[in-house]
């Protein structure tokens, strides 16, 4: 788990709750798990869990005749009416225990708390209430809960649903008494609508509606929601666009509707949920060459390997389309051998090794990690442009799933190389090429496996040192009387007529701002600035600058930062 740096925990109820008010974690007495220690790894190694709370516990099952026993009900007892808030108490009041203790609230009343603390067996671990440990972020309300194949009893209309979240969120806007909802137990505690399996934004919108006439608005003018972050699940294939049909196998996530879907989302959060976050917490194919999930060999490609490829791909189109996190499904295969769908989608084998698709996620966090999608140069080939503190880098591949390959010409004003980084299966890291860069421009090879494209520019080994400058040109400074500080923003880049300068200190003295040639290091603007608060912009005319690389050098109080920007004419 530690090649990941996200997990979506399907928190069963009945581990939390094994008998009605009776709370256990570390141990859970349903399983014996110890939630706290499991938790505070992920802490530790920076991986970020979404806790996602679903099923029935077996004792609100029993409530049910036998023959509608299924622990993917709506998670009511019952009778209870799926359209009441007051109905989904029992869940709310388990997930309120659970965001107490593993939340960042630490002034949660203890009084409110509370634990199994008997010993199953002579020298069991006893549970202790705990508060605000800090471990958990986000959690998810449930798992597809439009989930229409299990008849009326697993269902949930989009008002039902809503009724459900709004139990959950606050106690019904703190109607439902002390100790029920997320936010009373964390406010800063993000709620993550369970994903929608029907990926239908029409259920969406019917959930606000609910919330409108239910909730009303906040003093903004906003509708009160009750969840945080929007959710739905998605695999790409064969039948994903067409009615009433079965799917025979998956399809490249580029092919399959993918990012009309998620872009279809996405507007809808800006149009109708005050630009509310989009995520996607189930993606995946199989690899059982039998599954209706299956990824497809292609030309000399396994199966493992096109998976790999499909599953990078969609990475990268979900940035592409403004979604801001997913998720894989899954970590290891349910049974490879079987063919049932999602049966073998896992992205571990079971000694734990990686996948090629896991090389490939594994690989990329390394190297891209920290980059964010700006904007997409070309469609077909896909060439996405993406930038890091400054550093452009670009994403390269063709998006289909024939084996088909294309040439593109890049162009990188003021570049004299480019280093090209490939993933690679069974490796911890890209393989990478070097090529020369002339005249601005470089051709490249592509395939329908992503490369990963960062330029290389001839003022690389100045620019990544701090500089001073005279009024002849640019020369190095000592690095240990410098400071290189991240937090300024030099914007746009590429620029055509101006850059700003933004930053913010509490140094009140006098800011310099020089912009030089990269190349011939020649100084084209020199000028000095007050700087009377804390908060600093300006804007700089580089319209006589030559087309390339610029180096825009900030001053003040004998520290010096560079920050590098593309011209173009």
């Amino acid at each position: 788990m530690l090649n990941f740096t996200q997990l979506r925990h399907y928190m069963d109820w009945e581990k939390l709750e094994s008998n009605p008010g009776s709370y256990t974690y570390s141990p859970t007495h349903s399983g014996g798990w110890n939630y706290d220690e499991m938790y505070r790894v992920c802490k530790a190694k920076g991986i970020l869990v979404l806790a996602d709370l679903k099923t029935l516990p077996n004792w609100m099952l029993e409530s049910y005749p036998e023959a509608d026993r299924d622990h993917e009900n709506v998670p009511v007892k019952y009778g209870a009416d799926f359209s009441k808030p007051q109905s989904y108490i029992e869940q709310a009041k388990v997930a309120f225990q659970y965001v107490a203790r593993y939340g960042s609230n630490t002034k949660v009343k203890k009084s409110l708390l509370s634990v199994n603390g008997n010993p199953r067996w002579t020298g069991d671990p006893i549970n202790t209430v705990k508060v605000g440990l800090g471990y958990i972020k986000y959690i998810e309300c449930d798992n597809e809960r439009d989930k229409w194949w299990k008849g009326r009893k697993g269902y949930q209309t989009a008002y039902e649903y809503a009724a459900n979240l709004s139990a959950f969120y606050d106690g019904h806007k703190n109607t439902m008494g002390a100790g029920v909802g997320v936010k009373n137990a964390d406010p800063t505690m993000q709620v993550v609508m369970g994903g929608l399996a029907s990926a239908n934004t029409e259920y969406l919108l019917g959930m606000i509606e609910w919330c409108k006439l239910n909730r009303g608005y906040k003093a903004d003018g906003t509708v009160n929601l009750c969840w945080d972050i929007i959710n739905y699940h998605w695999y790409s294939h064969d039948a994903q666009m067409i009615p009433n049909s079965v799917p025979t196998r998956g399809v490249a996530p580029e092919l399959g509707g993918t990012f009309e879907k998620a872009k279809a989302f996405v507007n809808a959060a800006n149009r109708y949920a005050n630009g509310m976050p989009v995520w996607v917490t189930e993606v995946g194919y199989d690899a059982n060459p039998n599954s209706p999930m299956r990824a497809i060999p292609i030309g000399n490609k396994t199966i493992l390997q096109t998976q790999a490829d499909w599953i990078l791909r969609s990475s990268l189109l979900y940035a592409r389309a403004g979604v801001e996190r997913i998720f894989f499904y899954q970590a290891y295969d349910d049974n490879f051998a079987n063919p049932i769908q999602y049966g073998s989608s896992g992205l571990l084998n079971q000694d734990r090794s990686r996948k090629p698709a896991a090389d490939y996620i594994h690989q990329a966090e390394a190297l891209f990690g920290k980059y964010n999608y700006k904007s997409t140069l070309s469609y077909d080939p896909i060439v996405d442009l993406y930038e890091y503190n400054g550093q452009q880098a670009y994403v390269m591949y063709v998006p289909d799933e024939i084996g088909r390959t294309k040439t593109y010409t890049l162009d990188l004003p003021g570049a004299d190389s480019a280093k090209i980084h490939k993933p690679v299966a069974g490796a911890a890291s890209f393989r990478k090429n070097i090529v020369q860069v002339k005249n601005g421009k470089v051709a490249i090879a592509l395939t329908e496996t992503p490369l990963f494209v960062i330029p290389q520019y001839p003022d690389e080994a100045v620019a990544m040192k701090i500089m001073s400058v005279d009024n002849q040109g640019v020369k190095k400074t000592e690095e240990s009387a410098l400071t290189n500080d991240p937090d300024i923003s030099v914007y746009p880049s590429p620029a055509e007529k101006h850059i700003s300068i933004a930053f913010s200190n509490t140094n009140y003295k006098e800011v310099n701002i020089s912009v030089a040639d990269a190349v011939m290091g020649r100084v084209y603007n020199n000028i000095n600035f007050s700087k009377p608060g804390e908060s600093f912009l300006q804007t700089i005319d580089i319209s006589q600058l030559p087309r390339g690389v610029c180096l825009v050098m900030i001053k003040q109080d004998g520290k010096t930062i560079v920050k590098r920007v593309i011209k173009n004419n």
